[in-house]
């Protein structure tokens, strides 16, 4: 369908929105930002089909928020020039909002804002309307984050029922079974931030909660640390427990003891991670309307209860002046340039307060007194590329420190400008800013760097702060076709140094990185570094240097190698809190089964073994067994098992009422299980594969949550012959799987403390 087919049945479903200037610039898009804006932000008629194509996407979303100025009569723009900005900025994607925006602005829906948390009260009717709640704003599009820190401790008395509380970690589990059932205008899946205070009486059980594979799928973890925590560690003291009902002491734990089972968790399997409560709340801007207890789902947003907050993110590689550098890094940023942007780009988060329709009166409310927003960057990396700049460099910290402190200094102008013109956010009087000497601010926050893994595939650039995660993706597209990707600058580099080849990019594809290939430049390898490339600390203090001039806090990921000790975690932890940082994620390569990395040589494994590990069993003429019958997501499920001498010796899965595709995939599952069966393969080792592996359609049945076909037969084989026993993953550290998107297949990787798809956008994490 042509551009001016779009635009005609994008009008007829939206009477409201301005007409679409005739001679505005194509959106500059590559052909994989195409693909994830067909299949996730353009609108869609009751047939799936799409409403719009991408330049009425921006359209729409531009001019419904600029729409909002005509509200305010000492505006010094027309709504209709500054949708004119805003289209430029986002279809040229210098500037883009969070996700939300785009696919609600103009739509009858309306909810805007990413990020929200929720309170949770010690008291049946508060943690049900806590999951309501959620629900509510997962259907609109939006995360949630949770503090479970007023929950009474595990064991302790119920004093209206005489009974026994559970505990925050057994509500933690109907929050994500609640999350699990929600789908998000079928674009986005509810994600949580669960969070517990270090004190918390039940932080034990908190700490190990993810031990199990699969478990609290829907929620990332974090432990909310003190400083007087870290100085116990430090000093190997004991520290008290406090019961959050009675506020007395509940006894007490060795920090020491306590910080290195968290370290040892997070090395394990990467949750939970680590917030500063103490340093978030000496930068809550609004502390008489109480501590902020929790962030959204990667962390970067710590907001008051029934607050919600909007991001946005610039993209720097779009203000680089010369791609060679004559002086000094910053000689070649242009400032002029990235001014304008950022006055822009906060007016537009400012009217997206203005535009959007919150799923609870609370909110709207929390959100208009404080209007809070959150303008961040993304191509970062591909900055400093252009720049020949190591990221892990002095001179990468020192110019990270100088963007962002002209981003706050000019986001803070433009918002005082705005308080000039519609007056400061209302809670002004009662925040740390009233007395200072400093003109009155329209948002109680202007910065956040928020994780931007679709927006980047958008804006074609490096995703928030982060390093790039590889030089060259390798992607399989239709007909069996394999696609190599490679980041413009790296091959611009190696087109003006003569050395570009197909050959070379099918190398770097495979192994990520070009830090062995010892016939390339030094200067080359020493500027196209990768995430695995670069240390820990040198991760952290990029993290360090964003986060000094930003008002909320930063999303990035500590990526280390599979070899990296739980000693090395433990001085990360030690070194964020050193470092002024207001949390951290470590993501251990390989410490998961299922794991986000996505390099070819890696996926092999060291140490694999050659040739079959055991002989098949021969199928005798006749065995015996049962058929189970199952109710799951995607129909009944009759599951026949046969024995032999005992044991299972065959599986056949059958589903009826099913398409070809699902019951061809119950064959193959039945096909292969019986295949390890008749290998000699442990019931057990089977059942650790198969338990907990996600579907598009879980149901919860009175046996508990059964997530897909393959979750349901580990079911049956636990129950019939484990006798419900534990059943723990026991994976080596040699079993690497490539990871896959459950919606395009393609390979994922974990960055910004988030599970994303390069190809299509899918996040774990909404």
């Amino acid at each position: 369908m042509d551009g001016a087919r779009f635009r005609r049945r994008l009008h007829a479903g939206n009477t409201t929105m301005m007409d679409m200037p005739a001679d505005l610039p194509a959106p500059r898009l590559t052909s994989n930002a195409e693909l994830v804006l067909s299949k996730r932000y353009y609108r869609k008629d009751a047939e799936g089909r799409p409403m719009e194509d991408a330049a009425g996407l921006f359209w729409r979303v531009s001019s419904t928020i600029a729409r909002e100025e005509a509200k305010y009569e000492k505006s010094p723009w027309r709504p209709g020039d500054l949708a004119r900005e805003f289209y430029e900025l986002l279809s040229q994607g210098v500037f883009l909002p969070n996700s939300p925006t785009l696919m609600n602005a103009g739509s009858e829906l309306g909810q805007l804002s990413a990020c929200f948390v929720l309170p949770v009260g010690d008291s049946i009717e508060e943690i049900f309307d806590a999951v309501k709640f959620a629900a509510m704003i997962h259907k609109s599009g939006g995360g949630t984050g949770f503090s479970f820190s007023r929950l009474r401790p595990r064991d302790s008395r119920v004093g209206t029922t005489g009974g026994v509380a559970s505990g925050p970690v057994s509500f933690l589990r109907i929050f994500n079974t609640a999350t699990e059932q929600i789908k998000q205008g079928g674009t986005r899946r509810g994600a949580n931030m669960g969070i517990l205070r270090i004190d918390h009486p039940d932080i034990l059980d908190f700490i190990k909660a993810k031990e199990k594979e699969g478990e609290f799928n829907n929620f990332n973890l974090s432990v909310g640390l003190t400083e007087a925590f870290m100085r116990a560690a430090d000093a190997g003291e004991d520290y008290p427990l406090i019961n959050p009902v009675s506020g007395r002491p509940h006894g007490s734990l060795n920090a020491r003891e306590v910080f290195e089972l968290l370290v040892r968790k997070a090395w394990a399997s990467g949750d939970p991670g680590i917030i500063f409560l103490d340093r978030i709340n000496r930068d809550n801007p609004t502390p008489l309307q109480g501590d902020i207890e929790s962030t959204n789902p990667c962390g970067e947003q710590p907001l008051l209860p029934y607050e919600a907050c909007n991001l946005g993110s610039i993209n720097l590689a779009r203000f680089v002046v010369s791609p060679r550098r004559s002086a000094g890094a910053a000689d070649n940023v242009d400032w002029e340039g990235l001014r304008r942007v950022i006055h822009l780009a906060v007016r537009f988060l400012d009217n997206v307060i203005d535009a959007s329709r919150f799923p609870l009166d609370r909110i709207a409310d929390k959100v208009r007194a404080n209007r809070k927003i959150g303008l961040g960057v993304m191509g970062w990396a591909d900055m400093l590329f252009q720049l020949e700049t190591p990221y892990n460099s002095p001179e990468a910290l020192e110019l990270a420190e100088r963007v962002m402190a002209f981003i706050r200094q000019e986001g803070r102008a433009a918002s005082a400008r705005l308080a000039e013109e519609r007056g400061p956010f209302p809670a002004f009087a009662e925040s740390v800013f009233a007395g200072q000497d400093m003109p009155p601010l329209r948002n109680a926050t202007v910065t956040t760097i928020a994780p931007t893994g679709t927006l980047s595939i958008i804006g074609a650039c490096s995703s928030g702060v982060e390093p790039l995660f590889a030089l060259c993706f390798a992607r399989n597209v239709m007909d069996g076709e394999r696609l190599v990707e490679v980041n413009p600058h790296f091959e611009e580099a190696l087109r003006n140094a003569g050395m570009h080849s197909a050959e070379l990019m099918e190398a770097v594809a495979e192994c990520g990185s070009i830090q062995g290939m010892d016939f390339l430049p030094d200067g080359m390898r020493r500027v196209f570094v990768t995430a695995m490339d670069i240390s820990a600390e040198d991760h952290l203090r990029m993290q360090a240097a964003f986060q000094k001039y930003t008002d909320n806090a930063v999303s990035k990921t500590v990526n280390l190698p599979h070899s990296a000790t739980v000693e090395d975690i433990g001085r990360i932890y030690r070194l964020a809190f050193e470092l002024g940082c207001k949390g951290v994620t470590v993501y251990r390569d390989g410490c998961k089964s299922v794991q986000v990395l996505t390099t070819g040589a890696a996926a092999q494994g060291e140490g694999a073994q050659a040739g079959p590990v055991s002989q098949v069993r021969q199928r005798p003429d006749i065995v015996m067994g049962f058929t189970q019958k199952i109710q799951t997501g995607l129909g009944v499920l009759y599951l026949t098992v046969n024995e032999l001498d005992g044991r299972p010796f065959e599986v056949f899965a059958t589903i009826g009422k099913s398409g070809r595709s699902i019951t061809a995939k119950a064959e193959a599952i039945g096909r292969l299980v019986s295949l390890c069966f008749r290998s000699g393969v442990a019931v057990r080792d089977v059942v650790a594969q198969l338990k907990g592996i996600g579907g598009e359609h879980p149901v919860f049945q009175k046996k508990g949550m059964l997530l897909s076909i393959p979750d349901a037969i580990a079911w049956v084989l636990e129950n019939r012959y484990l006798k419900g026993a534990a059943s723990t993953p026991s994976h080596s550290d040699a079993d690497l799987q490539n990871p896959s998107c459950p919606e395009c297949g393609a390979e994922m990787t974990f960055q910004e403390g988030c599970h994303i798809c390069q190809n299509c956008g899918y996040s774990r994490c909404g």
